[in-house]
């Protein structure tokens, strides 16, 4: 590792698991002192993975889309540490199964706006002004290619993802002059707690190899994968990058839906 964080202070919401998780171990193993976050316990095992590799992390249960848990994960972080200088915002939740558009009710639209949208806003609120006065850093938010166009989650989750990405944009210009950057790292389809369903289906069916064919590199992606991304966005690395959408898809987003010619060999076959 080449200590891209090396002295740096960095908290991570959705920490227990999946990409939070990875991103903790690379965050950590590139010298950053953490302060994790997660609704559920295993924010802790997560913690104890990153220590005994040799790193600093405190774990935190607590709610990344309620204002008390968010103001509270930071003070943790100043009351340790003296200071913060990333923030990954990477808690989120899908708020149901795949399609269903007239059976979401305003209830599951609410609560998932709660955590993906809300919960990204309140860690810039609370997060921009320490980082600012710790002498500047970033904030990187997780988005979705949902967020881009159709096809990629339910409607909730989508709508939800592509407001993270206009939030990024307006705080980054909200925060002019500030020296806090604000960026969305936005995952295409990646193993993680979220879509286990999906990679487990697969398997069982025997077509895993039928997993990510709609994108170029006909595969679905790792967590690491996504925290690798974050850690540039969260590094000096990308120092003049600001107020983008980084898309980590295997080229999905790159194409609308179509199918591959009849004769191409990389046609993946059912």
């Amino acid at each position: 590792m080449s200590g891209r964080l090396e002295g740096k202070v960095a908290i991570i919401t959705g920490a227990g698991s999946g990409i939070g998780r990875a991103s903790a171990k690379l965050f950590a193993a590139e010298g950053a002192k953490l302060v994790l976050l997660d609704k559920t316990d295993a924010v802790r095992e997560t913690a104890a993975m990153v220590e005994a590799d040799g790193g600093i992390a405190t774990a935190m249960t607590g709610d990344a889309g309620e204002e008390q848990d968010v103001a509270a994960l930071v003070a943790r972080a100043l009351d340790l540490h003296g200071a913060l200088h990333v923030v990954f915002a990477n808690a989120g939740i899908t708020g149901g199964a795949r399609g269903g558009f007239f059976d979401a009710t305003p209830e599951i639209w609410a609560e998932v706006l709660r955590v993906n949208l809300i919960g990204p806003f309140l860690a810039v609120k609370h997060g921009a002004p320490a980082i600012r006065d710790s002498g500047g850093g970033a904030i990187v938010c997780t988005a979705s290619v949902a967020g881009l166009r159709s096809g990629a989650g339910p409607a909730q989750y989508s709508a939800s993802k592509a407001g993270v990405i206009n939030l990024v944009q307006t705080a980054a210009q909200q925060l002019a002059g500030t020296g806090v950057r604000v960026n969305a790292v936005l995952p295409g389809l990646t193993e993680t707690g979220m879509t286990q369903p999906i990679f487990d289906g697969a398997r069982a069916a025997g077509k895993e190899h039928r997993i990510g064919q709609l994108n170029p590199l006909l595969r679905g992606g790792q967590p690491e994968e996504i925290a690798r991304a974050a850690l540039f966005l969260a590094s000096e690395e990308a120092s003049y990058v600001n107020g983008q959408a980084l898309a980590v898809d295997g080229g999905l987003s790159t194409s609308h839906p179509t199918s591959r010619p009849p004769g191409d060999p990389n046609r993946p076959t059912s």
